[in-house]
């Protein structure tokens, strides 16, 4: 393979993965882990 096509590859594989993350980053924090989130800042607190 050559560098060039290796280097368009690489950027076509670089930017999926941010879309992928920028994505999953906007979703709503479901309920129940949210609610385990906020059980460990309570017990930290505490300490």
């Amino acid at each position: 393979m050559a560098k060039r096509d290796k280097t368009g590859m690489q950027h076509q594989i670089d930017e999926n993965l941010k879309r992928v993350y920028e994505e999953a980053l906007v979703q709503e924090l479901p309920d129940r882990f949210a609610q385990l989130l906020e059980q460990l800042r309570q017990k930290e607190e505490k300490k």
